[in-house]
């Protein structure tokens, strides 16, 4: 079931109403068209780039307490409800800052705004920064994640093929090479990606381990999954 965004929260209650004050006063409509034609019309945006939405924050969030688990559960519930892309990105930045302050019942909520207006600009934080840091913090979550990859929707498929992105030697190598062949065959572009980019990060912590899994595996792996996988250790 999801999580109603009209979850109680003072501190969401006080940033949301400066939030749309701030950001809407330095909107840029010929920015945020060019923005919105660049992410092929997922969501209008207001024109920010990312230098001015950083400044813009430290303006809304200035003398906001630390926010718990139910303060960010509700600033990025109501955040993914405004149309504007850069209210998400203001929320993922708050979940990253803060991910330490999230549990591992966090997790059905990450699900929803992954598969809540998706496209790779919140997946790909959301999978790598909260996913991952919620999975790292709850290595019991891995079980979470064998059952996202076998997920139809394919950005919560890719969100478990990222999630350890940045885990380097606390990589599951076993785990990670296992979701790669079994999504080997997907025929999505952002699923044969993912499964390149994890790899290739992978292959900076362990590269003679990345070569020989594409080795053994080139008849398995889309073209693309194979390039990318290799692009900085070479064949």
């Amino acid at each position: 079931m999801p999580v109603t965004a009209a979850l109680p929260s003072a501190y969401a209650d006080t940033v949301l109403a400066r939030l749309p004050v701030v950001y809407g006063a330095a909107a840029d409509p010929e920015r945020a068209a060019r923005m919105r034609a660049y992410m092929k019309d997922v969501a209008p945006f207001l024109g920010l780039t990312s230098p001015v939405r950083r400044d813009l924050s430290r303006t809304v969030l200035d003398g906001t307490p630390r926010p718990d688990e139910t303060d960010l559960t509700a600033l990025a519930l109501r955040c993914w409800t405004l149309p504007e892309r850069e209210y998400t990105y203001f929320a993922i930045d708050c979940l990253r800052r803060h991910v330490r302050a999230l549990s591992s019942g966090f997790l059905p909520v990450a699900r929803q705004l992954v598969t809540t207006v998706p496209w790779w600009d919140t997946v790909d934080h959301l999978a790598v920064h909260v996913v991952g840091g919620l999975v790292a913090a709850d290595p019991k979550l891995t079980a979470a994640m064998d059952v996202w990859i076998e997920d139809d929707d394919l950005w919560v498929a890719r969100t478990a093929l990222l999630h350890q992105l940045r885990f380097k030697t606390a990589t599951d190598t076993e785990r990670l090479f296992a979701y790669c062949l079994r999504r080997a065959g997907h025929p999505d572009f952002f699923i044969r990606k993912a499964i390149g980019w994890a790899l290739r990060e992978y292959a900076k912590t362990d590269p003679d381990a990345v070569r020989s899994f594409v080795a053994a595996h080139r008849g398995v792996l889309a073209p693309l999954s194979a390039r990318e996988a290799l692009k900085n250790v070479g064949p």
